[in-house]
């Protein structure tokens, strides 16, 4: 199995998640547009979400039965090219679609993205921070550059910019591979090989923080451009100075990802992930009821939390799970986390309708971080010190 440079793999992931996060940020600039309010131009990406999630079976099956590399090429060129056809469209139909073919594209990114960077990583924890990074670098991308680019020329050219990218580094991507020989199989972890009541106490937790944070977590990146332009009155209505605060907010947050990797290499998983857990509650529940610059900070401590957690639930896959299969096993828990995540945007526009504001976002995902942390003493114990095992490399 071939495992292409990690700058390709980890380009693909902040690809994954700007073009995923455009449109929401666009809409703020598209209020009034088509004579639509807020939540009825959200209503349109409600299709992308939804193939975001649904997507995610058949490219892991096509994952470890055909090619990951070639899933990877395809993700290149589909998003790219699913993102122009958005930006040059003329209705909120075309919209829709093109919305939806972004979702169907970008969800091959995480059965088989994933799966490439645990496959041939000699530290498992490190490389997962290291490209969860690049990941929410994407979200923090999506901000500046589409609010930047819609300040400066318009909607589209926040989805016809990014797509030329995209499919640039696909041209680059494939005349990589056209020049280089694939080297071996990975070999699996022991880990892989744990007794069953383990896997079963793992994948048990993994599938009910899915399902409770995939819809909050993707609830608040969505509605984060809406609430800083309400409540931080400095940015009300400049796109470009929400888009650069969140920038920031998401770039700095995301390196908790880098540290988390490193702990969990070497220090329990389940008592780093309960702590964390645990520390998101009560700081949430602050923050629906802050304004102003304490806002900013309250979420910034929020997010550098919530994407600390994400190496864990990959890390958690990569030690249980053979590399045969392990694009299919990461294509089920990200169908649950990005098929619940399709619920974001309805639960912001819904949320928005019926009571004019979004601080019952933060109630609710307090409450879904402390039922997660509830079920995270499910875990088994596990301590990664000095000598440890890699997935392709045996002990180290």
């Amino acid at each position: 199995m071939y495992r292409p440079p990690p700058i390709f793999i980890n380009l693909a992931h902040t690809y994954d998640h700007l073009f995923m996060l455009l449109f929401p940020m666009t809409v703020v600039t598209l209020e009034g547009a088509w004579g639509l309010a807020y939540d009825e131009l959200l209503a349109l990406s409600f299709g992308g979400f939804i193939a975001f999630g649904v997507g995610t079976l058949p490219a892991g099956w096509l994952g470890d039965r055909w090619s990951r590399t070639g899933m990877l090429g395809l993700f290149f060129f589909g998003i790219g090219a699913s993102s122009i056809a958005t930006g040059l469209t003329q209705s909120p139909l075309g919209v829709a679609l093109g919305l939806t073919g972004i979702g169907l594209f970008a969800s091959i990114y995480h059965p088989v993205g994933i799966a490439m960077v645990v496959d041939d990583a000699t530290h498992v924890g490190r490389a997962l921070g290291v490209n969860g990074v690049y990941g929410n670098m994407g979200v923090a991308f999506a901000a500046i550059v589409a609010g930047a680019l819609s300040d400066l020329y318009g909607w589209r050219a926040a989805f016809l910019v990014p797509g030329g990218v995209a499919i640039a580094t696909g041209m680059v991507y494939m005349a990589y591979l056209r020049k280089h020989q694939p080297r071996t199989a990975p070999k699996d972890s022991p880990t892989a090989a744990q007794g069953r009541n383990n896997r079963v106490r793992v994948f048990a937790v993994l599938i009910v923080a899915a399902l409770l944070g995939g819809a909050t977590y993707h609830a608040m990146t969505i509605a984060l451009p809406k609430m800083f332009d309400s409540r931080v009155s400095l940015l009300a209505g400049s796109g470009m100075g929400v888009g650069g605060v969140l920038a920031v907010l998401y770039g700095v947050a995301a390196f908790a990802q880098i540290i988390v990797g490193r702990l969990i290499d070497r220090l329990s998983i389940r008592r780093i992930y309960i702590y964390m857990l645990l520390s998101q509650a009560p700081l949430l529940f602050i923050a629906g009821r802050l304004d102003g610059p304490w806002f900013v900070a309250a979420c910034f401590m929020i997010m550098a939390l919530v994407f600390g957690t994400i190496p864990i639930h990959d890390a958690l896959v990569a030690r249980h799970t053979p590399s045969a299969w392990r694009s299919r096993v990461y294509a089920v828990m990200y169908l649950v986390s990005l098929g619940v995540g399709a619920l974001g945007a309805p639960l912001v526009a819904l949320t928005y309708s019926l009571s004019g504001g979004l601080t019952w976002l933060f109630l609710i995902n307090a409450a879904a971080a402390t039922i997660i942390a509830g079920v995270a003493v499910l875990l088994p114990e596990e301590f990664h010190h000095k000598k440890r095992i890699s997935p392709a490399h045996g002990v180290l």
